[in-house]
């Protein structure tokens, strides 16, 4: 003879089909999407710790070329590196290095493809800076000062303006443009901090120039002071 509880118990159990049935395939498939995403998640974070740990032994052998100077290993790993791990920092920072040797070897076309590779296809704005910047001043090396500039235009973060304002301020030496370099000076010299002493090289270049910045600050702070004191 069924009891009371055996009844409530028949109910809920009734209930839970009823609610299993009605809600049962929407529950699997959410629970197969969760779990499925969590297991890409997983497997795409493994795939990249394997792939930087793949690029840095590849990284090893481009510092090893760059240190032994054989450029023709250095350009065989470093094609080896753009086609394997070519999203990786490890990829971008193999490009600068084989462009400064390249550089230091007279390969300035090597220099060039390198660095023209890093600001192309480098996912950090960082390295895409350095990148535009040194390659900049190797064109700048080759009289190639349009192209120069059209590699300073593009969009940089802000705390490398006071560097892209300097190495402009070189172009317009280079090509005669001295009020031009001023005022790229100036406003790299305001740009860089206090104490930075990459400041001081700017001072000396408008010291060339025949401005001093410094005398500048001065006679803002004179004038201030000026001010100040009439106002009492």
């Amino acid at each position: 003879m069924a009891t009371p509880l055996d009844l409530q118990e028949q109910e809920q159990l009734d209930e839970l089909k009823h609610y299993w049935k009605k809600y049962g395939d929407l529950i699997t498939w959410t629970l197969l999407l969760v779990f499925g995403a969590l297991a890409a998640w997983n497997g795409y974070q493994y795939w990249q710790r394997e792939q930087a740990t793949k690029a840095s032994a590849l990284y090893d052998e481009v510092e090893r070329a760059a240190q032994a100077g054989d450029t023709a290993m250095l350009e065989r790993a470093f094609s080896d590196m753009k086609d394997r791990y070519g999203r990786t920092t490890y990829a971008q920072q193999s490009g600068l290095l084989v462009a400064k040797v390249m550089d230091e070897k007279g390969n300035i076309d090597g220099a060039k493809a390198a660095l023209a590779w890093v600001a192309d296809k480098a996912s950090d704005e960082g390295y895409q800076s350095i990148a535009k910047l040194r390659l900049a001043a190797v064109l700048m090396q080759a009289k190639a000062y349009d192209e120069a500039r059209k590699q300073l235009a593009g969009s940089f973060p802000s705390e490398f303006a006071p560097l892209v304002a300097d190495r402009l301020g070189d172009i317009d030496v280079l090509q005669g443009k001295k009020a031009d370099a001023v005022t790229q000076y100036s406003r790299a010299y305001k740009g860089f901090e206090a104490q930075s002493q990459y400041r001081r090289v700017v001072e000396v270049k408008l010291n060339a120039l025949g401005v001093d910045p410094q005398a500048g600050a001065v006679s803002a702070a004179q004038a201030g002071a000026s001010a100040t004191g009439e106002s009492k």
